[in-house]
């Protein structure tokens, strides 16, 4: 017991879960390979084996997990110098104890959670076929109902997907659940993003979770091509450790029936204040969701009317069940900075911020519409809301990029006033991805004060 001890100890010390593959054979959603930073992940199963032989308190169990085997160390010590090494030994063992016994907590920052590719697979003594039987056999995840993990090249009769080249999933089944715990910055909002596909389930949800917070994403519109899309949820932390849950609702004939997971990323949001000369907060949407890098379909905001916990910070999407798109400039044409908006729901979903305002004064509202040179032709138009005003902007697009300004004047009637933007109508690029305008550079300005009134006399 005490070799085999031994072993579980160089196993353990070698078990870590890199942030990122190497570079050679990455899937193209990952970032550039970064150290792992020396973040284990604990498997419960090797503190059972490590408790017993590391607490012992004979010489044998001592001289079996730090000795070669047959050392001849104990008869060419003295008796003394022998015993003051033993009791170190017990020393140390006890707090190597100490520390494999401890929870398995990350420390995240940006970027892919530690295994956030399921890259490392489960032993294969903890599988059924592709099931997976064992609560801690993902490294860095536990996991609890019908979970399967689906390695590169797999396929399936009911699969409508191949997953990507170079990449690892996990389907959750019926009532499957995928949670990590991570240390974070209390009073912080973080936003998580994931990319998910439907598998064989037609309206599938996910209950994705940080308590006391949640939020049911669905997923069962598919708005690229590919059939993989990524989503994003955001949370504000209300403990230094939290725990990340993804939860399946779904309950099908097939108990394998049920979205698949490539990757989840966490993202820091910075609060979202007015700058100087724009009453709108984050207008030009720089601040929002983690976009992995080598994706060419942006990131989903789904349906959120709290915009202090929307993973675009300012705004809130206003839906039964469609989402908003952004957009970054590395893979669509932005009119101004990094990042954009796409509005690809049509009029399902608007996109919209209350803003402070004093009734019977002026405002100016100024924005951007365009393409993100992504194929999307044809007439677009963008609506524009606010107090009792309306303006539809039309915008002939070619599909290759460009953008022109607009503007729309109102008087505010009231203390809040919602600015709120949609597309008119539904549209589709050649290969049958969703698409719509692009929204950009919103700024909203007073204009003037009323005339005051004089008095008569």
């Amino acid at each position: 017991m005490a070799r085999r001890a031994a072993g579980s100890l160089h196993r353990l010390k070698n078990e870590r879960c890199p942030l990122s593959l190497p570079a050679r054979g990455r899937p193209a959603y990952l970032a550039p390979p970064r150290p792992a930073g020396g973040l284990l992940c604990h498997r419960l199963r090797l503190v059972d084996q490590l408790r017993a032989p590391l607490i012992s308190n004979t010489a044998r169990t001592t001289e079996a997990l730090f000795l070669p085997p047959h050392s001849t160390a104990p008869r060419q010590l003295e008796r003394r110098e022998w015993e003051t090494m033993v009791n170190s030994t017990r020393f140390v063992a006890l707090f190597l104890l100490i520390g494999v016994a401890a929870p398995a907590v990350l420390a995240v920052t940006d970027g892919l959670l530690p295994n956030g590719d399921f890259a490392q697979r489960p032993d294969k003594s903890q599988m059924n076929g592709v099931v997976i039987t064992g609560r801690h056999a993902v490294p860095c995840w536990e996991i609890s109902g019908f979970v399967e993990y689906i390695e590169p090249g797999h396929r399936e009769g009911d699969m409508i997907l191949a997953l990507p080249e170079g990449a690892s999933a996990v389907r959750l089944g019926n009532d499957a659940t995928i949670q990590q715990s991570m240390n974070v910055t209390r009073k912080t909002y973080y936003s998580i993003s994931f990319i998910t596909a439907r598998s064989c389930a037609q309206a599938e949800k996910l209950n994705v979770s940080v308590d006391p917070e949640f939020g049911v994403l669905p997923v069962q519109t598919v708005y690229t091509s590919t059939g993989w899309d990524t989503y994003s949820w955001a949370f504000k932390a209300r403990h230094s450790t939290v725990s990340l849950r993804i939860h399946n609702t779904g309950v099908e004939e097939d108990p394998a029936c049920g979205p698949l997971i490539i990757a989840v990323a966490i993202k820091t949001l910075s609060p979202p204040h007015r700058t100087k000369g724009n009453l709108l907060r984050n207008g030009d949407f720089e601040l929002g969701p983690y976009i992995f890098p080598g994706t060419p379909w942006g990131v989903l905001v789904p349906p959120i009317l709290e915009d202090v916990h929307s993973p675009l910070p300012g705004w809130m999407i206003m839906s039964d069940t469609k989402v908003v798109k952004y957009v970054d400039a590395p893979h669509h044409a932005v009119p101004h900075g990094e990042r954009a908006v796409e509005l690809v729901a049509g009029r399902e979903c608007a996109l919209l911020q209350e803003v402070a305002t004093v009734p019977g004064w002026s405002y100016r509202l100024s924005f951007s519409v365009g393409d993100a040179a992504n194929g999307c032709k044809g007439s677009l138009a963008v609506e524009a809301y606010a107090a009792r005003e309306r303006l539809r902007v039309p915008y002939e697009s070619l599909g290759t990029g460009g953008s022109k300004p607009a503007v729309l004047e109102f008087t505010a009637i009231a203390n809040m006033t919602r600015v709120v933007f949609q597309s008119s109508d539904h549209l589709m690029t050649s290969n049958a991805t969703l698409c719509g305008p692009v929204l950009d550079d919103v700024l909203l300005v007073g204009v003037r004060k009323p005339a005051a009134r004089r008095l008569r006399l």
